[in-house]
């Protein structure tokens, strides 16, 4: 179908007369950013005077610098290669978290909040959507095998704001939120920020939990009942709880906070995450066995640098290696070690299916 050619010379999707919208002029980026600044909260980021990049670009017609943002981390290779990397389970069955799907849910809870209090949505769901675009194959296994060799160490929050996101040139504000997302790094500088922050936390509690359910590795009546009392059982009621518990903590105190109450009941949940799906023997062996593959393919390219083709000729052969191995798919990985270790498949992390 090539469309259908209406009135007026124009050329309509669909055989039925095209909706009238009505004609008027575009909203431009000026007067969005000024719509903008007369609808979001004191202290939130506005777009008007913010995206500062490392390489100066002249401002979009129609969008501001944090929708432009948001668009490049959702076109990026980056973005799309975390559809094959674990987010608990490596070689994820269907129906089992990503680390992309657990970037949508964490944009979804994140720009939920955002918008309950006035903060800039764009930024925060730009910030959401790359936090961890900078994790490694095989899930946090991956960590301490980069950290080892990396004069600097190695954390998946920094390395993917400034090393793999930074060919898309993000503004400062972006960057700083996805350096530190992580509650073990320094706090984000915006507001939108520490709200990804807490969303990551939200929906990994809640989603994690759900996958292992599904896995039958735990069942819902196992949840302490401290917990199942005030967020449920369920991922929906969980999500539902906090989501409105920082929602009202951030309008009753003005800062980006939740209520004693909630806050333990979350940190409660992830307490026992850790202790029934984190770090249940089964996990702790895959991800040995993550870190025994990740580890020889790092040592092996380090010492055959040829291998890495798009190496800058001044780029230490270690970084160059990591760089690669950590961009790497679950499967890319395993293959790669197959392929180029003579890996034997049965030393291969495994993935566990849905029951």
């Amino acid at each position: 179908m090539q469309g259908v050619r209406s009135r007026g010379g124009l050329v309509v999707a669909h055989g039925a007369p095209p909706l009238p919208v009505g004609a008027d002029a575009p909203l431009r980026r000026e007067e969005r950013e000024a719509l903008e600044e007369s609808t979001l909260a004191p202290g939130a980021t506005g777009a008007r005077g913010a995206g500062v990049r490392a390489r100066p670009e002249e401002p979009d017609e129609y969008r501001t610098c944090f929708e432009r943002d948001r668009d490049r981390i959702v076109h990026s290779k980056a973005f799309r290669r975390l559809a094959g990397k674990t987010q608990v389970f490596v070689y994820p069955a269907d129906h089992q978290r990503t680390r992309l799907t657990h970037a949508l849910e964490v944009a979804q809870v994140a720009t939920a909040v955002a918008r309950a209090t006035r903060l800039n949505v764009a930024l925060t769901e730009a910030i959401a959507l790359g936090h961890d675009c900078g994790h490694g194959p095989g899930g946090h296994a991956s960590e301490p095998v980069f950290d080892a060799v990396l004069p600097g160490g190695f954390h998946h929050a920094p390395w993917g704001a400034d090393v793999v996101l930074a060919p898309l040139n993000l503004c400062t504000e972006t960057l700083d939120g996805i350096r530190g997302h992580s509650w073990s790094r320094p706090a984000p500088r915006t507001p939108e920020g520490a709200v990804v922050s807490w969303a990551d936390r939200i929906a990994y509690c809640a989603h994690d939990l759900e996958d292992a359910i599904a896995t039958g590795i735990v069942e819902p009546r196992d949840l302490p009942a401290d917990i199942a009392e005030c967020a449920g059982r369920t991922r929906s009621r969980q999500l539902a709880y906090f989501v409105r518990a920082l929602v009202d903590s951030i309008a009753a105190h003005g800062v980006v906070a939740m209520a004693a109450e909630p806050a333990a009941a979350l940190g409660a949940l992830r307490a026992f995450n850790y202790e029934r799906i984190y770090l249940r023997p089964e996990a702790i062996a895959q991800g040995r066995a993550v870190t025994r593959v990740l580890d020889a393919l790092v040592a092996h390219l380090s010492g055959n640098p040829e291998l890495l083709a798009d190496r800058a000729a001044e780029q230490d052969a270690t970084e160059a290696a990591v760089r690669y191995v950590s961009g790497m798919t679950d499967r890319f990985a395993f293959d790669a070690a197959v392929r180029l270790l003579d890996w034997p498949p049965d030393d291969l992390p495994r993935g566990i299916d849905v029951r």
